[in-house]
């Protein structure tokens, strides 16, 4: 699921969303409806809209006559018409290919001063990225170019914040305009050696739009000034606001935070258990034969891959989780802590049991990675666990102390060990999407013998944002 527009129209939100899957052949259109965005068990079903062959980053726009626009990528960009109640559209008709730049997406439609006005992304989502208006008296065209476009792009400049584009516009409470965009920060530097743990973000900007003027948007920087309302912490909704810490101690009758995400969905609701019977104030793990990186024969209509995880949100954070040892009955059988992007691209700390040269099942320390960039992957490491350490838990920490590597530490009661280092650059590639995340998972390593495993004390502590080259924002 990706590309998701929100609107509101007559007390209702409307979200829609491309649906990508290797079974549906083409993305496909999602619509849900909610009257209430604070509760995730309001939203409706989906509703399948009729989607016009290969296309993505759908928009959908009320007009005044009560007809519903809705519009997509393409070169050009297309629009059709849409039938809520069926969700059928009509034929599509070609709006406006843009300025010449490459892969015209994310369109948005709005309508002022009796004019539609087309929104539209340009130059792909790397250094070149940025997005383009134009405008019309009827949305069958003919479109008119903004004289100012790009509205925003940090193309061909130095600035910390780059790759800003696939905009949208919208007009808050007291009338003021602003201004949302997709952007990586860190530099073009540092964008070209993939340091971009955070992935793509969400900058917003203060927008100027004078009756029958064209909008005129503020650079997108790390220190922006404009007309925000006072700070003031939400008091609807559930879990916690975007940015605050974890301190998650899995207490009994508690429910695992719905700011945490899977990869894939848990193929078992039982793969995951909050403070079970037998071992209280822990997260249990049903173990998965795959492990992060799956192989050859997984199949995931027949089997999952157990992991647990949040989103990196900071620059500069510690993650850690005890890990309860004991568990481990078979060569392979591993509960570890992950920085995680994808199957081929992830980091993971690991205690693992691995039999050794009188074939006595031990734990052991393995930090191993995987990664599709040219960036040199760190030899694995395994560093057999002292008797000592082999009872009761371990704590795991990954700490951000910089823009581009993360320590890895193990720690048992007042002692630490260091367990190696990697380079954030693992992680992203060249017009990555989201961003690394962080969490848990135990598995079998392809071995059959399934088993529990238990982690406690889940802390995510945000340190500081890099806003930018010298701009640091402690937490």
């Amino acid at each position: 699921m990706f590309a998701s527009t929100l609107r509101y129209h007559n007390g209702t939100f409307y979200l829609i969303s491309s649906w990508a899957s290797k079974e549906l052949g083409t993305p496909q259109y999602a619509l849900s409806t909610t009257n209430n965005p604070y509760d995730n068990l309001a939203w409706s079903n989906v509703k399948w809209l009729e989607t016009p062959g290969l296309t993505i980053d759908p928009d959908i726009f009320f007009d005044d006559d009560g007809s519903v626009i809705l519009s997509s990528a393409g070169d050009p960009i297309i629009a059709m018409y849409l039938d809520l109640d069926t969700g059928k559209t009509s034929e599509p008709w070609n709006l406006w290919e843009g300025t010449g730049g490459s892969s015209p997406e994310g369109p948005h439609i709005y309508k002022k001063d009796g004019f539609y006005y087309l929104l539209i992304a340009e130059g792909r989502t790397q250094l070149n990225h940025s997005a383009t208006i134009a405008r019309s008296t009827s949305l069958k065209g003919p479109w008119e170019p903004s004289p100012h476009n790009p509205l925003v792009s940090n193309r061909d400049t130095d600035d910390y914040f780059q790759t800003v584009g696939h905009a949208d516009l919208f007009q808050d409470s007291r009338g003021n305009w602003w201004g949302v965009a997709l952007s990586t920060r860190g530099g073009p530097r540092l964008y070209r050696d993939l340091i971009q743990p955070l992935g793509r973000e969400t900058v917003l900007f203060p927008v100027s739009w004078l009756s029958g003027h064209w909008p005129i948007a503020d650079r997108a920087q790390g220190n922006m000034t404009g007309p925000l309302p006072q700070s003031s912490v939400i008091s609807q909704g559930v879990g916690p606001t975007v940015g605050l810490p974890d301190v998650v101690d899995f207490e009994t009758g508690s429910a695992i935070p719905s700011h945490w995400v899977s990869w894939r969905a848990p193929f078992d609701a039982n793969d995951l258990t909050v403070s079970p019977r037998e071992s209280r104030n822990t997260l249990r793990l049903t173990s998965s034969r795959a492990n992060l990186t799956t192989d050859s024969i997984f199949n995931a209509t027949k089997e999952g891959v157990t992991a647990l995880f949040r989103r990196q949100e900071h620059t500069y954070f510690n993650f850690s989780v005890n890990i309860h040892l004991g568990f481990g009955t078979s060569n392979g059988h591993e509960v570890g802590v992950s920085n995680f992007a994808l199957p081929d691209q992830h980091v993971d700390i690991g205690i693992v049991y691995l039999k050794n040269d009188k074939m006595e099942l031990l734990p052991n320390f393995r930090l191993r990675a995987r990664s599709v960039n040219a960036y040199p992957l760190p030899p694995e490491i395994i560093k057999p666990i002292s008797k000592e350490w082999c009872l009761g838990e371990i704590e795991i920490q990954i700490s951000s102390n910089n823009e581009t590597h993360c320590d890895v530490y193990a720690r048992k009661g007042h002692e630490e060990i260091k367990v190696g280092s990697y380079s954030k650059a693992l992680l992203t590639s060249d017009g990555a999407t989201s961003g690394g995340v962080l969490g848990v998972y135990a598995t079998q390593n392809g071995g059959q013998r399934t088993f529990y495993g238990y982690v406690s004390k889940w802390r995510y502590s945000p340190v500081a944002q890099k806003i930018g080259y010298k701009e640091v924002i402690k937490i």
